[in-house]
């Protein structure tokens, strides 16, 4: 058995991560590790930004010079702080798995509560030094607020280590502050740690920040470590580092950090970007400001069976009124001309998460007694409305799916609010399908909120319809009901979004195209 030195900062989350890595590699190996604290330029210098700063490196040089002197064998650092021009001397031996990679908004519950009854009426400031954060949260975070559209958003500088930031937000400096959601949930993890953030989250309330609207940085949540590539040990450190190397998590930050170099790179660059591997494809958010240019892009890359023909024709379960907005310049039929949403007002009670998977299940939601320990929607344009409405809304799928919602809520942090909330009984769905899927491993119960009603197609549309090479479905259940109407597209091309349309597509093997949305798919049929 060998012992080796672990160089880490000595911010506690630091040394929590490095903890958390020293327990999982001993697990793993029959060697012993211990960590040596390393202070850095970066956790000593705090009353500027750090992009206002001169030089680079602020949370890695120390630990380099250490390294590089044998001081310690090998260095855990969060990877969105290691630069891409690394020495030489250096070996990347692992990439630990990343569970989370969003941001996180803290915001004090008596702004919230002043939010909920209109009666906020000033600037929201948001504790922040991240030019990235700075330009996407001034810029769509209102949209998110209850009431919020007339809300200025403003941000303010923010430093230090994590229990800093949060006593800072509970000493009233700001009336809320964004976090990085995975180092918030390491603390969460570890006993000692949750003791401490306990109190400081007692008075918060918490949104997850989407992916999609607000990317967070460049390889944000994985861990990279390092060793000497010069070590002469016949690569047994290596060996064992390599155990902790999680190849999904490599894939997704290897496109990240390309994809941040093509933009010059630097803590100064004011882009996040965030790339999500959804079946063989790769979800790939960016967005924020460059040479003031706006970037905005979310594209679903790497289809596994690209669609190469040309088509003229396309049916696409979307409302006339929704596709005027959008730039289609070939024949298409709607399948919501023959499709209505009837809403089913239901009385309920929830103490619990409650997930709001559309926006036809508002009414019930409206008329309900229900008092949610947290609240959740199916995508952003949901989370919008229910904002709009009043509510404050703790995260959605991001239109992934319900699983990424079912993580978020079986994580070590959320499971803490959800315990400040005093949350009892299941997790309630307010849905349109009560056969549709649901939680894999949390207890969860349905609400029926509204039925879909299929029209009968004339004889015209029938031809139509079968004549049509090419269908675009946004829910599972038209797929079903107009295959069993129309048997003969059955051999057509298929195509949906990525959340759970495309899982029960999956689910129930039949050949289906994923597109981030709708308007990624205008795009494919205009190239």
């Amino acid at each position: 058995m060998k012992k080796y030195i672990i160089g880490t900062r000595g911010s506690l989350l630091a040394v929590t991560q490095c903890n958390q890595i020293k327990d999982l590699l001993e697990q793993k190996t029959n060697h012993k590790f211990e960590l040596k604290k390393i202070k850095t330029e970066g956790d000593l210098k705090t009353d500027k930004p750090l992009w206002q700063l001169d030089g680079k490196d602020f949370f890695t040089k120390e630990l380099d010079h250490a390294l590089l002197q044998g001081e310690v064998d090998l260095v855990v650092h969060s990877y969105k702080d290691l630069g891409s021009d690394r020495p030489k001397e250096f070996q990347l031996a692992a990439i630990t798995e990343r569970t989370f990679g969003n941001d996180i908004l803290f915001i004090r519950k008596d702004i919230l509560q002043l939010l909920k009854d209109k009666k906020f009426n000033e600037d929201f400031i948001v504790g922040t030094s991240s030019p990235r954060r700075i330009v996407n949260i001034e810029a769509k975070l209102n949209a998110y607020l209850p009431y919020g559209e007339n809300i200025d958003v403003r941000t303010k500088m923010l430093r230090g280590n994590v229990n800093t930031r949060l006593q800072k937000l509970n000493d009233q400096d700001y009336h809320a502050i964004v976090l990085a959601f995975p180092g918030i949930e390491r603390l969460a993890l570890d006993e000692k740690a949750s003791k401490e953030l306990t109190p400081l989250i007692e008075n918060l309330e918490y949104m997850i920040l989407p992916q999609s609207t607000f990317p967070s940085a460049a390889s944000q949540g994985a861990l990279g470590i390092e060793c000497l590539r010069t070590r002469d040990d016949n690569g047994e450190l290596l060996q064992a580092l390599q155990t902790v190397d999680h190849k999904l998590t490599k894939d997704e930050v290897k496109i990240e950090r390309q994809l941040f170099q093509t933009y010059g790179g630097g803590c100064h660059l004011a882009v996040g970007i965030n790339v999500t591997k959804i079946g063989e494809n790769y979800l790939v958010s960016q967005k924020g400001v460059v040479n003031d240019i706006q970037i905005e892009y979310q594209t679903l890359e790497g289809i596994s069976k690209p669609i190469k023909a040309q088509f003229q024709k396309a049916f696409i379960g979307i409302s006339p009124k929704a596709l005027e907005k959008m730039n289609f310049n070939f024949e298409r039929y709607l399948v919501d001309e023959l499709t209505t949403k009837k809403p089913i007002v239901t009385e309920f009670t929830c103490n619990a998460p409650l997930v709001v998977t559309s926006l036809h299940t508002l009414e019930s939601l409206k008329n309900s007694n229900a008092s949610p320990s947290s609240l959740w929607a199916a995508g952003t344009k949901t989370m919008r409305t229910l904002a709009k409405a009043g509510y404050w809304v703790n995260g959605s799928s991001d239109s992934i799916g319900l699983s990424l919602i079912e993580k978020y809520l079986s994580s070590a942090l959320i499971s803490m609010f959800e315990k400040n909330n005093k949350a009892q009984g299941e997790v309630t769905l307010l849905t349109h399908d009560q056969s549709s899927n649901s939680f894999q491993n949390l207890k969860s119960k349905k609400i029926h909120t509204y039925d879909l009603e299929i029209s009968e197609s004339t004889q015209d549309e029938k031809e139509k319809i079968e004549d049509c090479p090419i269908f675009y479905w946004t829910s599972y259940r038209q797929y079903q009901t107009y295959i069993s109407k129309h048997p003969k597209i059955i051999n057509a091309i298929h195509c949906c979004g990525i959340g759970k349309t495309y899982e029960l597509f999956k689910e129930s093997n039949i050949d289906v195209h994923p597109f981030y949305s709708l308007k990624t798919f205008d795009q494919w049929l205009m190239r």
